[in-house]
């Protein structure tokens, strides 16, 4: 039984792994952050579809209505009176930020206690334009249960490709909030020969695989798009009481050259780091957990000095040979501090 209890609940035990393993390895291509848009849905009469897709877990205020009944931060449908009287099920549409393979999904109904679907599934689909009656769509996600006030955590096996997906929730319900985890599938055709790309994209594929520590903010706030809207949008560390440096090991999009770099130290003015460094590997494996300190990292920028609240361009400095190729880049702040976006602009090799 679930309690009927204000404190977000937390995964535990295979749910906490699996939701560890998506974090880790994969990006979420649906999050507002990246371009991830709501676009249509059966019904939001209780809450709109757009909520879906916001950061964070969804919050619940004890007090507050609006003229359509409780408000909740999420998306909720009307009561369908079960399929012999209704609508069967109830969908929203989303075009994905990312296009790319999908690897799992987060399916969150927090504070959806009597109101939660009773089960759930995702269909997606590869579309130029918005999805319409014509649509094809393919189930990678089977009908499945889903547990009240409860993070759902699936995983699935699909090589393919793609560009929407279709939330479904049976027979009808609210979610408060909704991750698709997986890898993005970068059509390099796009760019022009031999333009400088930033390889450090999460939009490109790049991705935040390991860092040092990350006690204020996410890991992967470094390489999304645009500048930081707060402080709390970037990378942070905690205060060190040593030399340190914190790091951060960033996978670059694909095999390239670092021709132009930009550190952005933006709304960072009493906690951005004294200095820095940035190197690069080329590796053929992510797995830095045991050997970060004992690889052969080069150097791409030697210490160098930071300033706050800045956009730092780096070009004549970068002191690696030109024609070196990279998989992978370390940045190492000193002794801590924040770090807004990092921009590595190269070529594909």
């Amino acid at each position: 039984m679930i309690e009927n209890t204000q404190v977000q609940n937390k995964l535990t035990g295979k749910q906490a792994e699996l939701e560890l393993k998506l974090k880790t390895y994969f990006v979420d291509l649906c999050s507002e952050r990246v371009g991830g848009e709501t676009l249509s849905c059966s019904d939001d009469f209780f809450a709109e579809m757009e909520n879906l897709l916001k950061p964070g877990r969804g919050i619940f205020i004890d007090d507050k209505y609006t003229e359509r009944g409780k408000w909740m931060d999420g998306w909720e449908s009307r009561r369908s009176y079960g399929r012999d009287n209704g609508r069967e099920f109830d969908w929203c549409i989303i075009r994905l930020g990312i296009s790319g393979v999908i690897h799992g999904f987060d399916i969150d109904t927090n504070y959806f206690r009597g109101n939660a679907p009773q089960t759930v599934s995702v269909e997606a689909c590869v579309s130029a334009e918005q999805p319409n009656e014509n649509t094809i769509w393919h189930t990678v996600l089977s009908e499945q249960e889903v547990q009240a006030h409860s993070q759902n955590i699936f995983e699935i096996s699909n090589s393919h490709s793609w560009t929407h997906v279709r939330l479904n929730m049976f027979p009808d319900g609210g979610i408060a909030r909704f991750r698709v985890y997986g890898e993005a599938d970068v059509n390099w055709n796009n760019f022009v020969a031999g333009e400088l790309i930033d390889l450090a994209s999460i939009k490109n594929g790049a991705k935040a695989l390991l860092v040092s520590d990350m006690f204020f903010s996410d890991k992967n706030n470094l390489i999304m798009p645009g500048r930081g809207k707060d402080m709390g949008d970037g990378w942070e560390t905690k205060r060190r009481r040593d030399p340190g440096p914190d790091w951060s090991i960033v996978k670059l999009a694909a095999l390239g050259s670092i021709e132009k770099v930009i550190i952005d130290t933006c709304h960072f003015k009493g906690n951005f780091p004294d200095t820095f460094t940035l190197e690069g590997i080329h590796s053929s494996h992510d797995d830095f957990t045991d050997v970060n300190e004992s690889l052969d990292w080069q150097t791409i920028i030697p210490k160098t000095k930071l300033y706050a609240h800045r956009e730092h361009l780096f070009i004549n400095e970068i002191m690696a040979d030109k024609l070196s190729a990279f998989t992978h880049v370390k940045l190492s702040i000193f002794p801590d501090g924040g770090i807004s976006r990092m921009r590595v602009f190269g070529k594909t090799k």
